[in-house]
C-alpha cells in the first residue's frame, strides 16, 4: 500500500483534494477479542454508538460509520409446505446402471432390489418418481442427487 502522504491528489484522481483525504481518514483498528472483552469489562472504550431503527443497525464512531440491514426472510405459505412434493430422476446417457443403483441405495437407503427397479424405470421410461413427501427433505434429497451428478427435479404433486 502507498501511504497517504505520498499520494498527490491532482495526479491520482479527478476528485477534489478534500474528498481524497477524507477517504484516508477511515481506518480500521485491529483489536484482539480478549483485549476488547477486557475493555468492555472495565468500561473503557465503547466510543461507538449504536442505534436500532426497525431492523437496520447504524453504528458510528470516531473512525467512520457502518450500516447493516437484516437479510430479508423467505416466507412460504403453509400450503406450499404441506403439499406433497415428489423427487423425479431423469435418464442420462452418462452414468452407469450400477452407479445409479448405488446412489439410490446411499441417498434413500433403498435395498438393492428396489434401487434396481427404480434404475430400470429411469432407463426404460426416461424418469422415475423416487420419493414423495414434505418440501424441505425433498430439497435435501435433490441436492444430494445433484452431488452425485444425477439429473433430479422436484415436482409438486397435483
Amino acid at each position: 500500500m502507498i501511504p497517504a502522504e505520498q499520494i498527490r491528489p491532482e495526479s491520482a484522481s479527478p476528485m477534489p483534494p478534500t474528498a481524497l483525504y477524507s477517504l484516508f481518514e477511515l481506518r480500521a483498528s485491529y483489536v484482539s477479542g480478549s483485549a476488547m472483552s477486557r475493555e468492555r469489562r472495565r468500561g473503557v472504550g465503547g466510543r461507538a454508538q449504536s442505534k436500532d431503527t426497525g431492523g437496520t443497525t447504524h453504528v458510528s464512531g470516531e473512525t467512520g460509520s457502518v450500516t447493516t440491514a437484516e437479510p430479508t426472510k423467505e416466507t412460504r405459505s403453509e400450503e406450499d409446505l404441506d403439499v406433497p412434493w415428489q423427487i423425479v430422476v431423469h435418464n442420462d446417457p452418462v452414468n452407469l446402471m450400477s452407479y445409479v443403483t448405488m446412489v439410490f441405495q446411499r441417498v434413500f437407503g433403498y435395498p438393492r432390489e428396489k434401487a434396481e427397479r427404480h434404475m430400470l424405470e429411469v432407463h426404460h421410461q426416461g424418469r422415475s418418481i423416487l420419493w414423495a413427501g414434505m418440501r424441505e427433505p425433498a430439497e435435501l434429497y435433490v441436492q444430494q442427487l445433484h452431488g452425485y451428478l444425477l439429473l433430479a427435479t422436484l415436482e409438486k404433486v397435483s
